[in-house]
């Protein structure tokens, strides 16, 4: 293999032109008639006892060049990318443009390259920073939950249904005479104000009595995700079958101690008020950080090649692929829903990718400057917690991830830590820092 040449010529985008020797591209092309001899069949001879001479002339005698070409080119191109210190952030787009016996091949690969991003005044960055404080409502709303665990479901006989009741109700809708496909619910549980059903639709099962059967109503929104209901108006005729509501329980030392590990209100609350206050500065120091990252994305004003959006859009959409396939669906099904297709919900990653990758460059950036390393010691901690928390061992969970990408990482969040160590809190109403600005 001989680099010819190396060119930029574009940002972001640079032409290797690659020469394979004949002796190269000769050992190659009798390697591929090999791979292949075994299938090789021609009349008058038996399968697989066609000499290479005899194929070449039977089916030309570039029979075996893309094979061999194919063979050659990963190494080759491995070699020409390292020889020029090229980062690629996609796979070349590779043409021939010369192939002989006599005088070898030449290729020409076009290259996408990582983008060369400028960043500065990450250091100080000024951004909010507020802890909320726990108020007793927000204990409440914490105590509340094992009350609800602990209600008693009270059946109503004497009134007719209110808000924040459940109700059991049959319903089957209709577009004029004609029912509709899923439209229709036997024994359906329902809390009144929920908002489950179409805007409306509750509030017009409200004052009826059990055993009344009724008409509700209602038009499906403009954005309804079944595209074929959306703005049309349904009539459902439903029918009130039971009405019961939720007592809460009185909240003391006795249904505390049957509920938790505590003994008495006072403890429980005490413990209440010590997480949420953690919880609050937890959330405090991620919505810090998030507005300091959304200021360094803002810096980033260097032109990123397309296909690093797409490929992050890849991404964000396998792993969601997968969060659907856990829940027993798949991205048909969700599409049937949504009515969406694919090139309209891939746009609904777009703005996300642009501003991950951005930041992942800026980090990567800000690491290089500051000469950011990682040693050997975290490396291998790191590893350790993640083949901990997979139960395997450390050796296996190197097979699985890249070192060098997983190196980068540990240098992006030092990068994160470098830019928080370094950031100021300023808690100025934003009017102000306007006016200030």
């Amino acid at each position: 293999m001989s680099l010819k040449s190396s060119n930029k010529t574009d940002i972001n985008t640079t032409e290797l032109v690659i020469t394979i020797d004949p002796e190269t591209f000769e050992a190659a092309v009798e390697k591929e008639y090999q791979r292949q001899k075994k299938n090789i069949q021609i009349k008058g001879f038996r399968k697989g006892k066609v000499s290479r001479k005899l194929a070449e002339r039977e089916f030309g005698e570039g029979a075996f060049y893309e094979g061999a070409v194919n063979s050659l080119l990963g190494p080759e191109l491995d070699a020409a990318v390292k020889e020029t210190n090229l980062v690629l952030v996609d796979r070349p787009n590779v043409e021939i443009t010369s192939i002989d016996k006599a005088t070898g091949v030449e290729l020409k690969a076009v290259c996408v390259t990582k983008p060369e991003i400028e960043i500065s005044d990450y250091k100080g960055i000024a951004a909010p920073k507020e802890v909320k404080a726990i108020t007793d409502e927000d204990i409440d709303k914490q105590i509340d939950i094992i009350r609800k665990k602990n209600a008693r479901i009270v059946s109503v006989e004497d009134r007719a249904a209110q808000l924040n009741d459940e109700v059991i109700i049959d319903f089957e809708g209709f577009f004029g005479d004609e029912a509709f496909e899923g439209g229709k619910g036997e024994d359906h549980p329902l809390r009144l104000g929920s908002g489950q059903f179409i805007p409306g639709f509750e509030d017009q099962i409200v004052g009826h009595n059990i055993g009344d059967e009724f008409d509700v109503v209602v038009t499906f929104p403009e954005d309804y995700q079944m595209t074929d209901y959306a703005g049309k108006e349904a009539t459902f005729k439903t029918k009130l079958k039971s009405i019961s509501y939720e007592e809460l329980p009185e909240i003391n030392d006795d249904l505390v101690k049957d509920a938790t590990e505590f003994d008495t209100v006072e403890e429980y609350r005490n413990d209440i008020k010590t997480k949420l206050e953690e919880a609050a500065v937890s959330q405090a120091e991620s919505s810090f950080e998030n507005a300091l990252m959304n200021k360094l994305i803002e810096k980033v004003d260097a032109p990123i090649p397309n296909c690093m959006y797409e490929q992050r859009i890849d991404s964000l959409m396998r792993s969601f692929e997968q969060q659907l396939r856990q829940q027993g669906m798949d991205l048909k099904l969700y599409f049937q829903y949504t009515g969406m297709d694919m090139d309209s919900f891939r746009e609904t990653y777009r703005d996300r990718a642009q501003n991950e990758v951005k930041l992942r460059l800026a980090l990567e950036k800000i690491a290089e400057l500051e000469n950011i390393e990682v040693s050997e010691e975290e490396i291998n901690n790191g590893l350790g917690e993640l083949a901990a928390a997979n139960k395997v061992d450390v050796e296996t969970i190197k097979k699985f991830i890249p070192l060098d990408d997983y190196t980068m990482d540990l240098k992006v969040q030092k990068a994160v830590d470098l830019v928080k160590e370094n950031a100021v809190i300023d808690n100025t109403p934003a009017e102000e820092s306007k006016d200030a600005e």
